[in-house]
């Protein structure tokens, strides 16, 4: 089948409910670990901590380290007492903010808002699509610390058990608050693991992007060229872009955890012909079977939806028949899928 003809139907696949995890693993690094050579089509079973003998000296780990906001509020509406839910995706400017909420067809343009006690409140400026909308916060004090009060953790719609330690939707390294959702491939991490990996001669390096209504958001188009992305913002300073280039030059490889550090990577890379520059904007890059890949050589990543973009991306990297089969194997070997779930190496 053509790479440039094919439907969203092409990424699906059959998973079983009960391997879609509902609760991360016990230790971090204990997960599984499927580790897939693109170039052989060879699978190997390991565990994740078995990740530093995939990493060589010279190499560099890539990781996003934004921090997930506890960015799902509970309010009323301010004239009928309904209730809302109001997920937080993108701070735009000042106090406006890009959410979904719900039930999304009680907030019109000006509808307002209350939570908690009153000390937040919030009026409904724009509509749009799939149940975002534009809204204005209003309140005395810091924003942030009033979430932390008000807010909860947002965990995917997949996940129904309630998490114990909100941490476990963190990763060890999170410090730049803004994402709507855990890059997920860094929670397998440890600080002890990534210490290991620092002693073996990789060097560690931080980019930041804020996950957004990207990873909410649906397929719902039959052929994939027509989906549009949401834009999510990201960064990677001159330090890193300093350490990268020196790898590069070095011979070693540019390994990156997760999709959303592909994308900040990839969006870099398009964006300078190949080139790794200190950079900050939004990127809406939607990478996918027939993308030349500029700057990410290998990488780490859970298993996402089936007709997901997170599966496209991969796929890729891969080719879609082998990924499938990657999954397929996945299945039947009883790996746990999803945000809580087991982990890929995927290099060539």
């Amino acid at each position: 089948m053509s790479e440039e003809h094919l439907t969203t139907a092409d990424f699906d696949y059959d998973l079983p409910q009960e391997l879609i995890a509902q609760t991360p693993v016990k230790k971090r690094d204990t997960s599984r670990l499927l580790v897939l050579n693109t170039t052989t089509g060879e699978m190997a079973d390991k565990h994740f901590y078995d990740i530093i003998d995939e990493l060589h000296a010279g190499d560099a780990l890539v990781m996003n380290n934004s921090k997930v906001m506890p960015a799902r509020l509970f309010g009323i509406k301010k004239d009928t007492g309904a209730h809302m839910e109001v997920l937080l995706l993108n701070n735009t400017e000042g106090d406006t903010w890009e959410v979904l909420m719900n039930p999304a067809r009680r907030a019109k343009v000006g509808t307002k808002i209350v939570f908690g006690n009153g000390e937040l409140s919030a009026t409904v400026t724009k509509e749009l699509d799939f149940g975002g909308r534009m809204i204005e916060f209003h309140y005395d004090g810091i924003f942030m610390e009033i979430l932390d009060k008000l807010g909860e953790m947002p965990l995917p719609p997949y996940i129904k058990e309630k998490l114990a330690d909100p941490d476990r939707y963190q990763t060890v390294y999170a410090k730049e608050i803004g994402s709507a959702a855990a890059p997920t491939a860094g929670l397998h991490w440890t600080k002890e693991l990534l210490k290991k990996v620092e002693a073996k001669g990789v060097k560690l390096v931080y980019l930041t992007l804020h996950v957004g209504l990207g990873t909410f958001r649906p397929v719902t188009e039959k052929n994939i060229e027509d989906h549009k992305m949401h834009s999510e913002f990201y960064r990677l300073t001159p330090e890193a872009a300093d350490t990268l280039n020196e790898v590069r030059a070095n011979g070693g490889r540019i390994v990156a955890t997760g999709t959303t550090t592909i994308r900040t990577l990839e969006t870099i890379g398009t964006k300078f012909n190949g080139a790794i520059k200190p950079d900050s904007g939004w990127t809406d890059i939607f990478i996918k079977p027939g993308y030349q890949w500029k700057v990410v050589d290998a990488f780490i990543t859970n298993f996402h939806l089936p007709k997901s973009t997170l599966v496209m991306l991969v796929a890729s990297f891969t080719g879609r028949k082998l990924i499938l089969k990657a999954y397929e194997h996945a299945v039947a070997e009883r790996y746990r899928f999803f945000s809580f779930g087991d982990a890929m190496f995927i290099k060539k």
